[in-house]
């Protein structure tokens, strides 16, 4: 798997229309969750992507912050890839940009709470009871810096 890293104002649009594509498809589509998946947040984020031999998008991530905390969202797998573990290789390059970019803060994630045994392999902790977004049970998590 290759391994991408760019800030919005790095995409191409074809880029960005693939990452897109496949967060809809996973987030939108397969969980049967309608919500606005484009975000400001996007125009903001670094864009972290693993791409198979293929040329497709096989798991995604985005990171943005400040100095006081920075946040790991959309983060996915896809659907036609899972079974391989790219989730671990995935969140290592998510820490590393994080790291990189927000080297004093601690990483936030809002995770699925079925995913808090993967995420907790990786140092995060959780920091509130379990709730509903969209639908969906999530956790908050954090890892300190």
């Amino acid at each position: 798997m290759n391994g991408q890293r760019k800030h919005f104002n790095e995409l191409t649009t074809a880029e960005f229309f693939a990452i897109a594509k496949l967060r809809v498809a996973v987030f939108v589509v397969e969980q049967n969750c309608p919500y606005q998946e484009i975000d400001e947040i996007d125009k903001e984020a670094w864009h972290v992507w693993l791409t198979a031999e293929t040329g497709e998008i096989a798991a995604y991530g985005r990171v943005y912050g400040n100095q006081s905390s920075s946040h790991l969202g959309r983060v996915l797998v896809n659907e036609a890839y899972r079974g391989q573990h790219l989730g671990n290789h995935l969140l290592e390059e998510l820490l590393a940009v994080a790291q990189e970019h927000f080297p004093q803060a601690p990483v936030v994630i809002s995770a699925q709470a079925h995913l808090q045994n993967f995420y907790g392999n990786f140092g995060f902790q959780p920091t509130s009871d379990v709730y509903l977004e969209d639908g969906i049970p999530h956790i908050e998590m954090r890892r300190e810096s």
